[in-house]
C-alpha cells in the first residue's frame, strides 16, 4: 500500500487535502478514489508514537488531492533509542544520498556542518534551498523505508558555532569518528553497561576528516573519540556504517 507524509493532525473520519508532495505522487501513481493509502505524520513538530493511518482516497482534482482518514494502526518502526548525526558536509551528490540512507537506517536528526575542510560550502539563501532538498529526499526515504518519523534536517552551521552550542546543550552521549591511535572501538563504547538506552550525538567529519584543530575542540566538548577499525573509509560510508551500529546493532 502507498505511503504518503501528511504533516498535519491526523483522526479517524477526518476528510482533508493531501499536502502538495503527496498529491503529485498520488497522481503520479494514477491513483483512483477508492483506492487505500497510507498516512503517518511523525516529524518535526509532530510527538512520536502516533503510528499511521489507513485513508481512502475520495476526489481527484487537476492539482489536489482529497481523502478520507481511515483506522489508526499504532505500529511503530523506530530505533530503540534516538543517533542524532553532525556531518561535515561531503561534496557533490554525496550528502542527498547520505540523508537517504541515515533516514532507511532510522537517524533521529542531521546536522549539515560546515567545517574547514568541506568542500561544500553553502549560505544565504542556497543553504535554505538545499536543507529544504535534503527535508524532501529525508521525506521519499520514510515514505519508501516504512518508518513512522521523519528526521529533522537542520539549518547549516559552520563547525565553530555548532560545537560551542553543543557544549552546553546537548543531553545523552556525544561520539566523535576519530582515527588518533589509541581510540576505543565505537562497539565496545556503546557496550558498556548502562550507556544502551539514551540518545547519541554522533560527529564525523567530511572528505579529509576534522582538523585536528575541530578535533581538540569536540574532545574538549565532551565528545569521545571511537574508531570503526583500521581501514579508511569514505566520509559517508563511515558514518553510514556508525548508524548502522548504534541503530541496528
Amino acid at each position: 500500500m502507498p505511503r504518503f507524509y501528511c504533516p498535519t493532525s491526523l483522526a479517524t473520519g477526518d476528510v482533508l487535502d493531501l499536502p502538495p508532495g503527496a498529491a503529485r505522487h498520488v497522481q503520479v501513481l494514477r491513483l483512483q478514489p477508492g483506492d487505500t493509502i497510507t498516512l503517518f505524520n511523525g516529524g518535526p513538530g509532530i510527538p512520536a508514537g502516533n503510528g499511521e493511518f489507513e485513508a481512502t482516497v475520495t476526489r481527484m482534482g487537476r492539482s489536489d488531492v482529497q481523502v478520507q482518514v481511515g483506522t489508526h494502526h499504532p505500529v511503530e518502526r523506530e530505533a530503540a533509542r534516538a543517533v542524532h548525526l553532525a556531518m561535515g558536509m561531503p561534496a557533490n551528490d554525496r550528502m542527498d544520498w547520505l540523508v537517504e540512507k541515515a533516514t532507511e537506517l532510522g537517524v533521529a536528526s542531521i546536522q549539515p556542518l560546515m567545517t574547514e575542510r568541506s568542500v561544500l560550502r553553502l549560505s544565504g539563501e542556497r543553504a535554505e534551498k538545499k536543507v529544504a532538498h535534503w527535508q524532501s529526499v529525508a521525506v521519499a526515504a520514510c515514505e519508501q523505508c516504512g518508518g513512522n518519523r521523519v528526521p529533522v534536517i537542520h539549518e547549516v552551521m559552520g563547525f565553530p558555532a555548532w560545537i560551542k552550542a553543543q557544549s552546553t546543550s546537548h543531553t545523552g552521549r556525544a561520539l566523535l569518528l576519530s582515527l588518533r591511535p589509541g581510540t576505543q572501538g565505537l562497539r565496545d563504547a556503546v557496550s558498556v553497561p548502562g550507556t544502551a538506552a539514551g540518545s547519541i550525538t554522533f560527529l564525523s567529519g567530511p572528505e579529509g576528516g576534522l582538523s585536528p584543530t575541530e578535533e581538540e575542540a569536540a574532545l574538549a566538548g565532551g565528545f569521545a573519540p571511537v574508531t570503526l577499525g583500521p581501514r579508511v573509509l569514505r566520509a559517508e560510508t563511515a558514518a553510514l556504517t556508525a548508524l548502522a551500529a548504534l541503530l541496528i546493532g
